[in-house]
């Protein structure tokens, strides 16, 4: 799990609370509206939205109610938008309703920039239900009206979502860009805390680039301006961004009290949508420190609230939490329907890090369940989606650095231009330019080196557990038949194999300890035998599951009292098993078929025959003993053939 991801909901509460703020923070310096009663609601409704969220609907309502005795469009655009901000992380349809009303009153609106909010809020509801293509292409429309408008506020909020937008969509360095630019246009136009926001979706997607430290860094900058501000909402975003981090970084404890604290913060808001990514988070915590069964519980909370938000996405990762914590308890059907069920909504939204979690879990639970073939292409799906990620974090991480590197080089040589305009300088300063850019050229290959060579150790890790999957039993931990026979196999094709010895080992009457005790007992009666046997097994014989109730032990190098002894003392073994907490005072027993490997030309597959038929001698005499099946005599090709020897032990 655990592959660990970043949610790109947790910057939608902060995307939809600037399109509702915008214009409404400097409306009275871009378009004054000095005697209207509506605006010193609406200016208090907006100032609201970071710290009391149902005060800032209350306020817009009113602002509404007395619109309707004195229309202005501008100040109802405004207040609509508000309570798309508000609605939009409660009630879709509701919310659907206000920006419909925002948008007729457009053409009556005297300042155009507005419509970049109206298209924003939209992006918005489409983002929220994971419709991104639909709400990048709002976002587009916003920037380009807000540019026309030379609107820098809203262009600013809108180069804020839509450079959120494509930071998920793994495109960082246009992302980063736009949130870095949208960040200096707030600060141009002294909105410090709008600012902030923007600081907290750079560090967001810093998160998603796979750089924890410094979006850790970021988060405790931003919190730290929001409490001294008494941005309360705000503070529950960031938090629960600083706990996606702390949980990147594996470092629980941390992530579970800014977890906690976005929990209380939320529950004082009464701010649903924030409570329910609050408890996902506490989940996967729990998951993380080994409590499941903990995690269920705060997860069936977490549904409730959920139901109550139209967030697919939301869901969708509870589901992932539920498919965990149901994977731990072995619960591996109800497991594998969870992680499928949010497997489509990440996919719709083609979000890689959620998607490569998935997957991978997936894989895991279908390999406990036995569905090799399936946990193998869940598996691929998962590298596949790694890799994807891996390449586009190479790519973005050296066009971000080559901007930057650009940027810099040209402020450098501007600057060189106006203090020397000297043609010897500038190419002093180009050839400079072309050094640095040969040492980023050379860094950005070491680093390009090691996080391939990273790739390679990490999906070699992999092969090697899918290779350990295949070939071991998953209730009992041992070899299974597969691994057994492929080891036996070369010592019976040696040019002259050593002796060897192949124990069959079946539990006695194991079926009436499932009709009588259940299945739960007879699964621990199954792994109390695969435990006694492994520790009485010791190199170069080898033990294995043959299916059922059956066990395998294969001895290279025994003759056959050695191996008449080593049956007798696993028999007398599994009958010293404390069974008085599951089976009363049952005891186990169990029947041995013994058999030995021929001088020459003999296979797995003979072997298992003869030791097969020894069992059942076994069984036939009582049960609870060693019989043998030896190999018949080799002779002469002429002479009569002669039937296998059979040896009686009682």
């Amino acid at each position: 799990m655990r592959f660990h991801t970043l949610t790109r909901t947790a910057c939608l509460f902060l995307a939809a609370a600037l399109f509702a703020v915008a214009g409404t923070t400097r409306a009275a310096e871009l378009h004054p509206s000095p005697s209207h009663p509506a605006q010193s609601y609406i200016d208090r409704a907006a100032a609201a939205v970071r710290s009391r969220p149902e005060d800032a609907a209350r306020d817009a309502q009113a602002a509404l109610k007395i619109l309707g005795d004195k229309p202005n469009a501008d100040l109802e655009i405004r207040a609509r938008l508000l309570l798309c901000d508000h609605l939009s992380e409660r009630d879709r349809p509701a919310a659907e309703v206000e920006v419909a009303k925002a948008r007729a009153l457009l053409p009556k609106a005297t300042r155009r920039g507005l419509e970049a909010g109206v298209l924003g809020c939209e992006g918005t509801i489409l983002e929220t239900v994971s419709d991104n293509a639909q709400a990048r292409a709002r976002y587009e429309q916003a920037v380009a009206v807000a540019t026309r408008a030379q609107d820098t506020e809203m262009l600013a909020q809108s180069l804020f979502s839509r450079g959120y937008l494509l930071g998920l969509q793994g495109q960082y360095a246009t992302g980063l860009a736009d949130l870095k630019r949208a960040q200096d246009l707030y600060e141009d136009i002294n909105l410090p805390d709008h600012s902030l926001t923007a600081l907290n979706g750079i560090a967001i997607l810093y998160n998603r680039m796979g750089d924890y430290v410094q979006a850790r860094h970021m988060y405790d900058r931003a919190l730290k301006a929001q409490r001294d501000a008494g941005m309360y909402r705000e503070q529950s975003v960031t938090l629960h961004n600083l706990g996606r981090a702390h949980e990147n970084l594996h470092e629980w404890d941390a992530a579970q009290a800014a977890f906690q604290e976005t929990y209380n913060i939320s529950r004082q808001l009464n701010y649903v949508r924030g409570e329910a990514y609050a408890l996902r988070g506490l989940a996967a915590v729990k998951n993380a420190k080994g409590d499941p069964q903990g995690a269920l519980q705060i997860l069936d909370q977490a549904e409730v609230l959920q139901k109550q938000t139209p967030d697919a996405r939301l869901n969708a990762q509870i589901l992932l939490a539920r498919g965990v914590a149901l994977h731990r308890l072995r619960q591996l059907p109800a497991s594998a329907e969870a992680l499928q069920a949010a497997l489509k909504v990440f996919q719709q939204a083609d979000s890689l890090n959620e998607l490569r979690a998935t997957y991978g879990e997936l894989a895991a639970v279908h390999s406990d369940m036995g569905n090799w073939r399936e946990g193998y292409a869940h598996l691929v799906n998962a590298q596949e989606t790694s890799e994807r990620m891996f390449r586009n974090q190479v790519d973005q991480r050296f066009a971000t650095l080559k901007v930057e590197f650009d940027t810099a080089a040209k402020e450098k040589e501007n600057a060189l231009l106006i203090r020397e305009n000297n043609a010897n300088q500038l190419a002093l300063a180009q050839g400079q330019r072309a050094r640095n850019l040969q040492r980023a050229v050379i860094v950005l290959t070491v680093v390009l080196v090691l996080l391939l060579a990273t790739l390679a150790v990490h999906l070699g890790r992999s092969t090697r557990r899918m290779r350990k999957l295949a070939m071991t039993d998953e209730l009992t931990g041992v070899p299974n038949r597969r691994a057994v026979l492929s080891r036996l196999a070369p010592l019976l094709q040696q040019p002259n194999p050593p002796s060897c010895a192949m124990l069959i080992i079946d539990i006695d009457h194991f079926k009436s300890i499932n009709d009588q005790h259940g299945h739960a007992e007879g699964d621990e009666a199954l792994k109390s035998v695969a435990r006694e046997l492994r520790e009485d097994v010791h190199e170069p014989a080898f033990i294995g599951r043959l299916g059922g109730e059956e066990f395998v032990v294969v001895i290279p190098g025994a003759d056959f009292d050695k191996a008449y002894r080593m049956a007798e003392r696993f028999r007398e073994g599994v009958m010293s098993i404390d069974t008085r907490r599951w089976l009363n005072d049952r005891r186990i027993t169990v029947s041995i078929g013994l058999t030995m490997a021929k001088t020459s030309g003999d296979t797995p597959s003979t072997m298992l025959q003869r030791a097969d038929s020894a069992l059942y001698d076994a069984k036939r005499a009582g049960r609870n003993c060693v019989k043998a099946q030896l190999p018949a005599p080799e002779t002469d090709v002429s002479s009569a053939p002669l039937q296998p020897a059979r040896v009686e032990f009682a």
